[in-house]
């Protein structure tokens, strides 16, 4: 039995929490969160945050079982673009340039290793 967790716009570039998101693809999930707690990126803490939930999704849907005996992994990570904050910035001679301020969708999806 799957359990799905989804974080929808959270303001940092898809590129950067796509780095973040292949360390922990197909990992046990302690495993995980341990890396996940000492990483150094910013984008570590709601990404564990998140895979928090889809543990907490799963022993919902699986009430007889604990995710501690159940050997779960992270079956599924995928980051995709949230919507772009346009802006602009001040350039010489009365020009502006154009900021574009990133965001991103995350899935991640934690299933049993049986």
């Amino acid at each position: 039995m799957e359990a799905v967790a989804k974080l929808k716009n959270y303001p940092t570039g898809p590129r950067k929490m796509r780095l973040l998101a292949d360390v922990i693809r197909g990992m046990q999930v302690e495993k995980a969160l341990g890396i996940l707690e000492h990483h150094p990126q910013h984008n570590a803490t709601p990404l564990a945050k998140l895979l928090r939930s889809a543990i907490s999704n799963w022993e919902q849907a699986n009430s007889d079982k604990s995710a501690a005996d159940a050997n779960l992994i992270v079956k599924t990570v995928f980051v995709d673009g949230g919507r772009v904050l346009k802006r602009m910035r001040p350039a010489p001679q009365g020009r502006g340039y154009r900021v574009r301020k990133r965001s991103n969708h995350v899935t991640i999806i934690v299933d049993s290793k049986n």
